[in-house]
C-alpha cells in the first residue's frame, strides 16, 4: 500500500507531458489500472509495469509514443487487441510470466504493425509443440521472439553496443594517448639518462682535474726552485 501511495504521489508531482520513460514495476494496481497513469503522457516512450497484478489491459491509456512497453510477471490472459488502438507504435512487447496460452490470443498483436520484439517467457504457450515457428508464421512483422530470431541469432542490446563503442573509443586513447603525454614522458626519461651521463662525466671530469691540479702545483714548485736558482746565480 505503501509502494502505490509513493507512485501515485510521483505521478501527480511530475509534468506528464515531458516524461519520457517511467517504470512502476512492484505497485499495485486497482480494477486493471495504476492511479495516476492517463492519457496526458503523451510524450512516454517508454513504460514498465512488471508485477503489478494486472489482470487486464482494458484500462490501458493512451499512448501513442509508446514503443517499449514491459508487462511481465502479471496475471494478463487475453484482451491483447487494445495494445493497437492503444500503443499503435510498439516495437518491444514484453509479455513474460503472464497467462497467455494459447496462439488465437496473441493473433491479436498482428495489428502491432511496427512490432519487432516480443518476448513470452514463462508463458504456458511456450509450451506448445512447434511454439516458436508457430509464432513467426503468425506474426510475421516481428523479427525477434524471446530474444532470438528465426536462425537462432541474439537480438542485439543496444545499451551494450553503446558501451562497447564506449570501450572501444576508451581502447584507442589508452593507445594514441593524449598528446604531449608520451612526449614528456620520453623527455624524463631523456633527463634521466642524459643526467647519468652528466654524473659519469663529472667523476671523470673531477678525477681529471685533480690530477692535473697536482701536475700544475708540481709545475709551480719546479718553476719556483729554478727561479731561485737564477736568484742566486745572479
Amino acid at each position: 500500500m505503501e509502494m502505490k501511495k509513493r507512485i501515485n504521489l510521483e505521478l501527480r508531482n511530475r509534468a506528464p507531458e515531458k516524461v519520457t520513460e517511467l517504470v512502476l514495476d512492484n505497485c499495485r494496481s486497482s480494477n486493471g489500472e495504476i492511479e495516476g497513469l492517463n492519457d496526458s503522457f503523451k510524450e512516454l516512450q517508454f513504460l514498465s509495469m512488471a508485477n503489478v497484478e494486472l489482470t487486464s489491459l482494458a484500462k490501458l491509456p493512451t499512448l501513442s509514443k509508446l514503443r517499449k512497453l514491459e508487462l511481465s510477471d502479471n496475471v494478463i490472459s487475453g484482451g491483447l487487441e487494445v495494445l493497437a488502438e492503444r500503443c499503435p507504435n510498439l516495437t518491444y512487447l514484453n509479455l513474460s510470466g503472464n497467462k497467455i496460452k494459447d496462439l488465437g490470443t496473441v493473433e491479436a498483436l498482428q495489428n502491432l504493425k511496427n512490432l519487432k520484439s516480443l518476448d513470452l517467457f514463462n508463458c504456458e504457450i511456450t509450451n506448445l509443440e512447434d511454439y516458436r515457428d508457430s509464432i513467426f508464421e503468425l506474426l510475421q512483422q516481428i523479427t525477434y521472439l524471446d530474444g532470438f530470431d528465426q536462425e537462432d541469432n541474439e537480438a542485439p542490446d543496444s545499451e551494450d553496443d553503446d558501451d562497447e563503442g564506449d570501450e572501444d573509443d576508451d581502447d584507442d586513447e589508452n593507445e594514441a594517448g593524449p598528446p604531449g603525454e608520451y612526449e614528456e614522458e620520453d623527455d624524463e626519461d631523456d633527463g634521466a639518462s642524459d643526467l647519468g651521463e652528466g654524473e659519469e662525466e663529472e667523476e671523470v671530469g673531477l678525477s681529471y682535474l685533480m690530477k692535473e691540479e697536482i701536475q700544475d702545483e708540481e709545475d709551480d714548485d719546479d718553476y719556483v726552485e729554478g727561479g731561485d736558482e737564477e736568484e742566486e746565480g745572479e
